[in-house]
């Protein structure tokens, strides 16, 4: 288990808390609380294939780019983007 959480540990600090001045400790938890959102809602796992959490199978390829614009949105100040097809 100790490895487990050695990895959850270090992927925060790659991913977020090494590019953010942390400035207090409600400070500390809205950007762990952030992230944990976009972990555990948004970012692919090696794991499952690279899908998404809640997805149940990949979605399908676009090859009309002109029918499929991409919506992005920042996380944490930009340090982190999410990006969705829209219509």
């Amino acid at each position: 288990m100790n490895a487990h959480c050695e990895r959850v540990i270090g992927t925060i600090r790659r991913e977020a808390l090494d590019h953010i001045l942390i400035t207090g400790e409600s400070h500390a938890r809205h950007v762990l609380k952030t992230y944990e959102d976009h972990y555990n809602r948004h970012r692919p796992h090696q794991a499952r294939d690279q899908l998404l959490p809640e997805a149940q199978q990949h979605p399908t390829a676009v090859h009309d780019l002109d029918t499929h614009r991409l919506h992005r949105t920042r996380i944490l100040g930009g340090l982190i983007n999410e990006y969705r097809y829209v219509a």
